[in-house]
């Protein structure tokens, strides 16, 4: 415990002297805003669902479907821990040290399961618990329904770190986690079986009755995935903190097309080997592509129901991919910022370039969206205003960032791998871009109606559109008056 504590207190002193850590402050409140919003949101399913499971399901207890459906909020909790690092990514520094790597990685491993995140679920089952268990078994069995998804959880968390490593040495290797889920499915949906359902449902049962069995189960499986992280872990561990660069020649397109552009196509080639080779952009496009096909499919399903939520979620299918990369505009160039000063007005150029090439892939959103209108559930007029309002007031106001970010970004991080240095100004934009929309929208709706406060939209994305010149050579100007400052921090932070 010695050791863990040591620890615990190294990184705390290593996150204070890093030099982001104050303008991380802003951000962390931002954060515990965010986390406190989705606590009340599991709190708010919590309390509702018993009440929805009585009257849907009268024959069977609200625990006994939620019990059902556990699986389903595992496979949740195992996609979302994919943000954060993993302990083979935290050891680096203690190797250093005269102290055995296997009680270190025992130490992270150990912290791994006290991670507060394992009773962030807490927040949806105990409420649900109080509800429906207390009449039958009291605060007994409710606290054993806790102790038991704890367990579950950590788990999980270990199963979820396991692949997580894997694909941190071949990507092909998170397809370990197909045949597992490809069985729990197989044995769920075959006719007349539904043995995962029932055998988990029975599982969260016997939590509720302190079932010892159900305990050493859980503790069990969690021992089991814990040694198997860390046998794997300690053999690849000099593979992941000695990464030997590939020196095999391979077929790279070296887009010969966008010669004809000039100095802007060549920064536009920058842009697109960027997102297909350094780990941050490409693992930024990929999830947030994920996400945007997500929230298509709530549109064409019409999750939501009509009305301005329908709006917002168009609007974030379009904003979110473009806004991740354009709010950290010149923090990632920060890697690079000397070369960029060497020519004139190399910045303006890349300015364009990055533009350019988010305009371009807001065709993504766009195909994605085409689903939804097919079906009817939000017109194309609104899908093509969204799209033209990002692209002409969204985008220029979210590049502005360019001026004031003086902090460089990594390039080959996991999403969480590395604090991100989030000042107020990317906060207040980031909010500004997702409101200020819907704002403009109702307010023109309210005075002109519908169809014509989306044409007034377009027309604003439009005329941003055309005068892009214009606005990007100020935000250069701007830049260039300042440029020895940011560069400052750009060298400070890399």
């Amino acid at each position: 415990m010695s050791l863990y504590s040591d620890i615990r207190r190294i990184q705390k002193l290593d996150e204070k002297r890093n030099p982001m850590f104050e303008k991380n402050r802003f951000a962390k409140v931002m954060i515990y805003i965010g986390i406190a919003f989705w606590a009340a949101y599991l709190v708010f399913f919590g309390v509702l669902l018993p009440a929805a499971f009585s009257d849907s399901f009268p024959n069977m207890e609200p625990y006994h479907i939620l019990n059902k459906g556990l699986l389903i909020v595992l496979v949740l909790d195992f996609l979302i821990r994919f943000l954060f690092p993993t302990p083979v990514q935290e050891i680096k520094p203690f190797l250093l040290l005269p102290i055995p790597k296997k009680k270190v990685m025992a130490a992270l491993l150990l912290r791994e399961a006290a991670n507060p995140f394992n009773l962030f679920w807490l927040f949806l089952f105990i409420p649900f618990a109080l509800l429906s268990v207390t009449r039958f078994y009291g605060l007994a069995g409710v606290l054993g329904y806790a102790f038991g998804i704890w367990l579950l959880t950590v788990a999980n968390s270990y199963w979820s770190m396991l692949i997580r490593v894997l694909k941190r040495q071949k990507f092909v290797y998170i397809c370990w986690c197909l045949p597992v889920y490809g069985i729990f499915a197989l044995l769920e949906f075959l006719p007349g079986t539904h043995w995962v359902s029932t055998f988990t449902m029975n599982l969260g049962e016997a939590f509720i009755l302190w079932n010892p069995l159900a305990f050493i189960g859980a503790l069990i499986l969690a021992g089991m995935l814990g040694m198997l992280n860390r046998k794997v872990q300690l053999h690849l561990i000099y593979n992941e903190l000695s990464r030997v660069e590939d020196t095999r020649l391979k077929h790279i397109s070296d887009y010969s097309f966008l010669d004809r552009y000039g100095n802007v196509g060549d920064y536009i080639r920058l842009e697109l080997k960027m997102l297909v080779r350094n780990k941050t952009p490409r693992s930024q496009f990929w999830s947030f592509t994920i996400l945007t096909v997500l929230f298509a499919l709530a549109l064409t399903f019409e999750v939501y129901g009509d009305g301005l939520m329908n709006d917002f979620i168009c609007l974030y299918c379009y904003c979110v991919m473009g806004l991740s990369t354009l709010i950290q505009t010149m923090a990632i160039e920060g890697n690079y910022i000397d070369g960029l000063m060497v020519r004139r007005e190399s910045i303006y150029n890349m300015l364009c370039a990055k533009y350019y090439v988010q305009c371009a892939l807001l065709i993504i959103p766009f195909v994605c969206c085409l689903i939804p209108v097919f079906r009817g559930s939000i017109s194309l007029l609104m899908s093509v205003t969204y799209l033209i309002f990002t692209a002409g007031v969204i985008f220029p106001g979210v590049m502005q960032m360019a001026v004031y970010n003086d902090k460089t970004a990594p390039l080959n991080m996991g999403l969480m791998g590395k604090r991100q240095g989030n000042n107020a100004y990317q906060t207040v934009i980031l909010v500004a871009s997702f409101t200020l929309p819907l704002v403009i929208y109702k307010g023109l709706e309210l005075a002109l109606g519908a169809t014509t406060s989306y044409i007034v939209m377009c027309t604003m994305g439009i005329i941003g559109f055309v005068t892009h010149p214009h606005w990007i050579r100020n935000i250069y100007i701007r830049f260039m008056a300042r440029r020895y400052r940011n560069m400052e921090g750009f060298r400070n932070t890399r």
